[in-house]
């Protein structure tokens, strides 16, 4: 269909290529501009060609600052507001709990809270890979495809499976938070641990691996490093889609012999950061 296109639309670009040589007149549109490049090969030197795909260039990089600088306040302001908001929780919480009018500190069910939180935060380590591969490369492929595309914009259809995480969250910080007893410590640990690595995946694939805000330093942390590295392994499809973990990713890799690509992926990303990091 492409060729079609391009055959079709040859001799009104050849036309119009030539009457712009005979008489001025002004640019032509970017679609025609870019096939009269492709037929008639033209350069740099070509009139106002150059500062036509300067200025789109320009407009390019602005949009992707624009669009990097609104996804960072919605992460900023999100990170703030469930981390103000999970601080707050845990304090009242357990501040309620010492408050007990002489009764003995609850440590079966503190030391449950914390345990649960660190499962729950490698609990969901697991079930997003499980997810990632059973589900969203799946039956959900249309919504994550968007993931796995050119971005249009500062959001995507696939950030839709976060806000889809943070509801149960939500509701096991919500009923921990309002009654007492090991069952409500429990669910309240599993809320925090969700909240945290909800926050943790959110800095390391969206802010490191994809650029969709600056993390700062996180991109020198060498186990980081591996780990953006191993995602964007993910991306090229070498390996069937391994790995479909994150924080995981790079054991993924070494299981089905990816551990060459992965060291090759690292130093490109290097490599590429000391470039950024010249100019």
């Amino acid at each position: 269909m492409a060729v079609a296109r391009l055959v079709a639309i040859t001799p009104a670009t050849v036309f119009l290529a030539r009457t712009a040589r005979v008489s001025p007149s002004p640019l032509p549109p970017p679609r025609i501009l870019a096939v009269r490049r492709a037929v008639l090969g033209d350069g740099p030197a070509n009139g106002g060609v150059e500062e036509d795909g300067d200025d789109a260039v320009a407009r390019r990089a602005e949009r992707k600052r624009s669009e990097r600088r609104t996804y960072l306040v919605a992460a900023v302001m999100s990170s703030l507001g469930f981390t103000s908001m999970a601080a707050a929780a845990v304090y009242y919480r357990f501040a309620s709990q010492m408050d007990g009018g002489g009764d003995a500190v609850p440590a079966t069910e503190m030391l449950g809270t914390f345990a649960l939180s660190v499962g729950a935060a490698v609990g969901m380590e697991l079930w997003a890979r499980w997810a990632h591969r059973a589900l969203w490369h799946a039956s959900l492929w249309h919504m994550h495809e968007s993931h796995h595309r050119p971005r249009d914009g500062p959001f995507e259809l696939n950030d839709v499976f976060a806000i889809a995480n943070s509801a149960p969250a939500i509701a096991l910080l919500a009923y921990g938070l309002l009654n007492r007893g090991l069952l409500p410590g429990l669910c309240f640990g599993a809320g925090l641990g969700i909240t945290l690595f909800g926050m943790a995946y959110m800095f390391v694939h969206d802010g490191l691996v994809h650029r969709r805000f600056p993390v700062g330093p996180i991109e020198n942390v060498p186990y980081f490093r591996r780990v953006a590295a191993a995602h964007q392994i993910h991306h090229t499809d070498k390996f069937d889609g391994v790995p479909y973990g994150l924080f995981l990713g790079p054991k993924e890799l070494e299981e089905v012999g990816g551990t060459e690509e992965l060291e090759k992926e690292i130093k490109k990303r290097i490599k590429r950061k000391e470039a950024m990091d010249a100019i």
